[in-house]
Order: C-alpha cells, then sequence, then structure tokens
C-alpha cells in the first residue's frame, strides 16, 4: 500500500489537503488539534483513518467535509478549494458531493424516515425529494418502514435512515465517523458491509473513521494518526 502521506496524481484525487493545521476553543483554552496534516484521497478510495482517542481523527473528517475550517492550509474536495466557498456556496457543495454519516444518526426526531431522508433535497428544491427518498429507503432495507419515526425504529434502522439521507444526492464522497459506535457488534456488522456496497455499487469514495482496526483494514488504505499529525506507514502506533 501506498504511504499515507503519498499525494495521488490531481487528476485521480478527489480529496486532498496540504500542510493543515486547525486550533478548537479560544485563549488558555485553545487546543491544536491538526498540526500540518498533508493527505490525499484518491477518487473511489476507501480509506480508513485509526488512532488514538484525542489523535484528531473526526477534526479531519470533519475538515475533509467541509464541516471544521483550518486556520491554514489547503483542503481541496472534488476539484474545489474550500477557503475559497462563503458558508452558503460550502453548504450547497456539500450537499452535492459529500454524503455525512455520524456516530449518533442525528436524525430529526419529528420527522418519519421518508422526512428525514427526503430534507437535503427538500433543502435543494429538488423536485424528486419523496421519490429519491424512498427508493434510498428501500436499497438501505427499509422499504416497509417509510412512515415511522426514530423513536419507533432501532438503533441499526436509524443508522440505515441516516446512511440513506446520506447517499440520496448520490454524492461522490461518503464519510462516517464512527458509523458502529453506538450499535451491537452483529447490527455493527451489517452497517460496515452496507457501507462497503453502497461504495462499491455507486463508486463513490469512503473516508472511515474507527477504532476497529478490524474494520479499518478492510479498506484500501489505513491512515494512522497520533497527536495530530500522520503516523507513518513503518512507525508503531495502536488504534
Amino acid at each position: 500500500m501506498d504511504s499515507a502521506t503519498d499525494l495521488a496524481p490531481p487528476a485521480d484525487m478527489v480529496i486532498s489537503l496540504v500542510d493543515v493545521h486547525l486550533s478548537l476553543g479560544r485563549g488558555a483554552a485553545r487546543v491544536h488539534i491538526l498540526k500540518g496534516v498533508s493527505l490525499g484521497v484518491r477518487r473511489g478510495e476507501a480509506v480508513g483513518l485509526v488512532g488514538p482517542s484525542g489523535s484528531g481523527k473526526s477534526t479531519l473528517l470533519m475538515t475533509m467535509a467541509g464541516l471544521e475550517r483550518p486556520d491554514s492550509g489547503t483542503v481541496t474536495v472534488a476539484g474545489k478549494d474550500l477557503a475559497r466557498l462563503d458558508e452558503d456556496a460550502l453548504a450547497r457543495f456539500r450537499g452535492r458531493n459529500v454524503g455525512i454519516v455520524f456516530q449518533s444518526f442525528h436524525l430529526v426526531p419529528t420527522m418519519t424516515a421518508l422526512e428525514n431522508v427526503a430534507l437535503p433535497l427538500e433543502l435543494a428544491d429538488a423536485p424528486d425529494a419523496f421519490a429519491r427518498a424512498e427508493a434510498e429507503l428501500a436499497a438501505v432495507g427499509l422499504g416497509e418502514r417509510l412512515h415511522h419515526y426514530p423513536s419507533q425504529l432501532s438503533g441499526g434502522e436509524q443508522q440505515r435512515v441516516a446512511i440513506a439521507r446520506a447517499i440520496v444526492a448520490d454524492p461522490a464522497i461518503l464519510v462516517a465517523d464512527e458509523p458502529t459506535g453506538n450499535l451491537d457488534e452483529r447490527t455493527g456488522r451489517g452497517i460496515v458491509d452496507l457501507l462497503f456496497a453502497l461504495k462499491r455499487d455507486r463508486g463513490a469514495t469512503l473516508v472511515l473513521v474507527t477504532h476497529d482496526m478490524g474494520l479499518a483494514e478492510q479498506c484500501d488504505r489505513v491512515v494512522r494518526l497520533r497527536s495530530g499529525t500522520v503516523v507513518p506507514d513503518d512507525a508503531p502506533v495502536s488504534a
């Protein structure tokens, strides 16, 4: 496998970070999270991000998704320099290009499964939002649960709704932050299988944050982080 710090040729690279630094908090509470991260992710690749708690995995993922803006460095996603986009343009870009799956589902509790999945399309004024949402729910095995609310669904079903919502706009990039973290082992395995099947069938790029090295090693490449930096492949690091 390639080194985690190798950058793919520009035509083949869907995500590129160059010397990215990011801090959170203010004053004495300010913490330097990412420290000069440079990383490339190829189109159609599956990358597992691993490292100890506090190593910056989730922050790096959110930076790739445009949910966190770095203090310095360059983040280019699907050919766009994210620093050049204002918040409205960034939200539109993210809605078209990046699907995000969180550990805690983040479903709207007062909306049905169908309404939750249709929501990003409605916000983008797509005329066929509910038809597309219904098709995606069927694709993740929830065709019979369209009108159930999150409280009426199991944890695994809620995560499937979240995945359907993430893919409903057919994004080129899918990012997942500990998507099995709130699920039992058997249910989590089903979610993992679903993510990899969607990646394979749609040709999407998948970036996955996990503490599970067995899961990470199912990816095409594993990127290890420690203290906000990418660890070379030949350096020992625990997940």
